[in-house]
């Protein structure tokens, strides 16, 4: 099965730009925080590097063909998704420097970023043309475009002076789970291996292969610790008694 090769464009230009904007991001937020020069380029040439580091390593992984689906052996492509999320989870709690800096990054940015979930509509295209099945790319496509262009709308709102609300935070957070668990299972369900259960007329054979694997083992976990930063931003301002709308401004509460 032939991708094409505009998409595979979209698809790697998606990733690098993502990490781009998360590294300058960073950058912004701690020196918006005040960090010295010093901690700050520390800070920021370590998030660079482990970033980059995976995004290289999901490449060559995909590329080599580790994570393609065959309907005689178990998937391997929960590897490419959990490690990384078990790792970034370890880190969310165990680092003070990576708590530091979740509380120096204003709430709405880390929101806003996620808008890079608008590429989801890939999957839509390659149902369009008859290359992935409806069951996945359906509501794949479509949960990840609403949930990028709501996170947007959310961080643009905030950045104009409009108070961020919880409970839009929260709901925001749990519409975009919802939506990356939907297309991990119908994922699963739909490629080719013992596991699969639907689409066996159109198996689910693209999403195992390089490039349309970035997806699943780099964007969608990024995606999955994004959200999780979130929240543990949310419960911290919960805790800390803001449990009213809160200013964008304010790194910890916002």
């Amino acid at each position: 099965m032939i991708f094409p090769s505009y998409l595979s464009w979209f698809v790697v230009a998606g990733c690098i730009s993502t990490i781009a904007v998360v590294i300058l991001g960073l950058n912004e937020a701690v020196r918006r925080a005040g960090w010295g020069r010093g901690e700050r380029r520390l800070t920021v040439s370590t998030a660079a590097t482990l970033l980059v580091g995976w995004f290289a390593l999901a490449v060559a992984l995909g590329f080599s063909g580790v994570y393609r689906g065959t309907s005689a052996r178990l998937p391997t492509i929960e590897i490419g998704i959990l490690i990384p999320i078990l790792i970034g989870c370890v880190a969310i709690w165990r680092s003070a420097a990576l708590s530091r800096l979740i509380d120096a990054t204003p709430r709405h940015w880390i929101i806003a970023v996620q808008a890079y979930r608008v590429e989801g509509v890939i999957f839509l295209i390659l149902y369009a043309t008859n290359l992935l099945p409806g069951v996945f790319a359906l509501p794949a496509g479509a949960g990840d475009i609403a949930t990028g262009l709501m996170g947007l709308a959310i961080g643009i709102s905030a950045a104009r002076g409009q108070q961020l609300r919880p409970r839009t935070v929260l709901m925001w957070n749990l519409f975009g789970i919802a939506d990356l668990i939907v297309a991990i299972t119908t994922g699963f369900l739909t490629s080719p291996s013992p596991l699969q259960r639907f689409a066996f007329d159109h198996p689910n054979q693209l999403i195992s292969m390089f490039p349309l694997v970035l997806i699943p083992t780099f964007l969608v976990p990024l995606a999955i610790l994004l959200h999780i930063i979130s929240l543990v931003q949310f419960g911290r301002a919960t805790a800390r008694g803001h449990t009213g709308p809160v200013h964008a401004d304010d790194p910890v509460r916002a």
